[in-house]
């Protein structure tokens, strides 16, 4: 274990170009980080396609205890990280936040390490023998983003190494550092090559999802980059997983408890203040129970303290960047514009130091207004009226988008019969963006594909192969 100084001198560069990166709560400095080049890339894949086989051929067992040591590393410099986190990332060290997101990165770890996939036997009738196998695909690309980067991150990689994979890391540009100490702490544990990180550009990127060498990206982003990737892998006929934008429904059943269920609500959308991509984004609550909603999920919101990360006492914090920011915004205040109901927040201090957004619920609003029509990814919720469960679902499924969903009420049975009408990846019961490592996690429509997590999971990063006779 470092100190939080010695990690991050650990990782600055002693040379080279370098990037500031900005605290978004204060504006203050976190560090330098280094501007990786193409040729930086091309260097980390040449010697990823070096440590592959060998890998490969240590077998399950010795992967998975080579990555079960990768979590104790983590978690022996599990508060260096979440400071870090913290500081480069905006969100708080308390809540479901930095604290929470590096405790994760160490569950994941394990349980892609302890997650059995044994060949499967397909055919077996006394005249035909078929197994489905899955071979390690070799080198695995992993483009991250700027809200999850840790946790991300190893669910990117955690399975392909545990497949047999190399792996190389691109994190985004806004939060580069608490990859790069992530993963130097992880391979304390790993041979060298096997995965590394480039903190570059958007040319780093493309390069990356373009690479012939790379036989698999895995992408969390937008749904515009995304179709970036598709088309910039084609010529290489690259394996995809992509978890994409998403602007998740919510639907409250009449029957629900406003009381009970608000807590919940407010964690499904205000989690990492509102930037996650499953998120609940846009809430349906029927007529009958509309206005009670509104006056306990406000009552919850407001004690919910928003303000610097490393403040024991916040569970919220800024919008990562300026641009985030000013999405928001520009949402909340056409929201105000069209006559829409503010029930708190909306309001931001322009004298506040860093990217501070009120936590902020929009009630009365048209369906069709672009805070709900559109992914805000920040801590503003509509809440939009609903007279018909036809009417809900309607709304619900009306965008291109679909990666999670939800629906509330204390009959299990009605519950599950209206999830399965929601054209959505996941749709929860009772909760909200409630991800599991032993549970397949993936997109419906623009939302992206391929499957992330568990058995299905491990499947999607390695190449199936039938042996018949």
């Amino acid at each position: 274990m470092e100190t939080y100084d010695a990690l991050l001198a650990s990782i600055t560069p002693g040379s080279g170009e370098t990037r500031t990166i900005f605290d978004p709560a204060t504006g203050g400095v976190v560090g330098e980080a280094p501007v990786h080049t193409v040729a930086d890339l091309e260097t980390a894949v040449t010697a990823a396609v070096a440590a592959q086989p060998a890998w490969a051929a240590l077998g399950h067992d010795a992967r998975s205890a080579a990555l079960f040591k990768a979590a104790d590393a983590v978690e022996r410099s599990a508060e260096e990280l979440a400071q870090l986190l913290s500081r480069e990332q905006g969100k708080p060290l308390n809540g479901p936040n930095a604290r929470f997101e590096v405790g994760a990165c160490a569950a994941w770890l394990r349980a892609a390490a302890g997650t059995p996939l044994d060949p499967e036997v397909i055919v077996d009738d006394g005249e035909t023998y078929a197994e489905l196998h899955y071979r390690p695909i070799g080198v695995v690309g992993a483009i991250g983003p700027w809200n999850w980067p840790m946790m991300i991150t190893i669910w990117q990689i955690a399975p392909a190494l545990w497949m047999g994979n190399a792996a190389v890391v691109k994190p985004s540009e806004y939060t580069p550092l608490g990859v790069l100490a992530l993963v130097k702490v992880i391979n304390e544990e790993l041979p060298e090559g096997l995965l590394s990180v480039v903190s570059g550009g958007r040319e780093v990127g493309a390069r990356l999802a373009e690479h012939p060498a790379v036989g698999k990206l895995m992408f969390t982003g937008s749904t515009t980059t995304g179709k970036a990737i598709i088309r910039s892998s084609a010529d290489t006929v690259k394996r995809l997983t992509l978890e994409l934008g998403g602007n998740d429904a919510g639907i409250v059943l009449p029957d629900a408890d406003p009381k009970t269920i608000a807590e919940g609500l407010f964690w499904g959308a205000f989690i990492n203040t509102g930037q996650t991509c499953a998120a609940l984004k846009r809430l349906y609550v029927h007529d009958d129970i509309y206005d009670a909603v509104c006056e306990e999920l406000t009552t919850v919101a407001n004690n919910m303290p928003m303000g610097n990360g490393l403040d024991e006492n916040n569970v919220l914090g800024p919008l990562q960047n300026k641009a985030q920011y000013d999405i928001v915004a520009n949402l909340v205040d056409a929201a105000k514009a069209s006559g829409a109901r503010v029930l708190l927040g909306g309001n931001p201090d322009p004298g506040q130091p860093g990217y501070f957004y009120p936590t902020t619920l929009i009630a009365d609003i048209d369906n069709n207004n672009p805070l709900v029509a559109e992914e805000q990814f920040g801590p503003a919720l509509p809440i939009i009226r609903y007279s018909t469960i036809d009417q809900a679902i309607e709304y619900a499924n009306a965008l291109d988008v679909g990666l999670g969903a939800s629906v509330w009420s204390p009959n299990l049975t009605a519950a599950r019969e209206v999830a399965a009408r929601i054209e959505a990846g996941t749709v929860w019961i009772n909760k909200h963006g409630a991800v599991d490592p032993r549970v397949p996690f993936g997109g419906a429509k623009q939302s992206g594909y391929g499957l992330e997590f568990g058995v299905e999971g491990l499947k999607h990063l390695g190449v199936p192969q039938v042996i018949n006779g």
